[in-house]
Parts: C-alpha cells; structure tokens; sequence
C-alpha cells in the first residue's frame, strides 16, 4: 500500500479525534484508546509483505507494549495531587515512556 495513503488515514484518524478533544474530551479519549491504529498497522502490514509469522510477532510486541506505554499518562494523573503543570507531566511521560521501550524490549517476541 502506498506510504502516503498509510499516512493520510493516519492523519485523519488522529486529526479528528483532536478536534473532538476540546468539546468533548471524554469521545476523543475513547478514539484514540481504542487500538486503531494497531488494526490498521497489523492489517497493512500484512497486506504488504504476506507474511504471517512476521505479522503475528508484530501483533504480539504490540500487545506486549499496551500496558506499557499506559506509564505515559502517569504523571497526568497525579498532576493534581503534586501541583504539576502540563509541561511537567508531559516530560515525565515522555521520559516514562522512554524507560517503557526499553522494558518492552526485554520482552519476549
């Protein structure tokens, strides 16, 4: 498939649940919680390359790594309670995240 039109449903994608965010951030959180892009990652991947085993693997790391990358929102729920500012808790998950990857890829495959 065409390395733009995988970029354009990206897009759209993430573009829509954005402007849902400011009036209603509750719709725009479920969007972008429900594993989509995975869907569409696995299913494109596969019909680009026919190859199962490899698709499954990426299937599983992705699975592997769901719970994981939930370590980015950590600081924005504690924001509140530690008075941190959007900024603050942005690079906290950021930094989370980056520890993440690095648990993840001690994962099985």
């Amino acid at each position: 498939m065409n390395f733009f039109v995988k970029i354009l449903i990206s897009a759209l994608i993430i573009s829509f649940a954005t402007s849902l965010s400011h009036n209603r951030p509750k719709l725009a959180g479920f969007i972008i919680a429900l594993p989509l892009i995975s869907l569409i990652a696995v299913l494109l991947s596969y019909l680009e390359f026919k190859d199962t085993t490899s698709s499954i693997k990426f299937a599983r790391s992705i699975f592997y790594a769901v719970p994981i990358t939930l370590l980015f929102f950590v600081p924005f729920l504690l924001a509140d309670r530690f008075k941190l500012t959007f900024w603050s808790s942005y690079i906290m998950g950021l930094v989370l995240l980056v520890i993440g990857y690095f648990i993840h890829r001690l994962m099985p495959s």
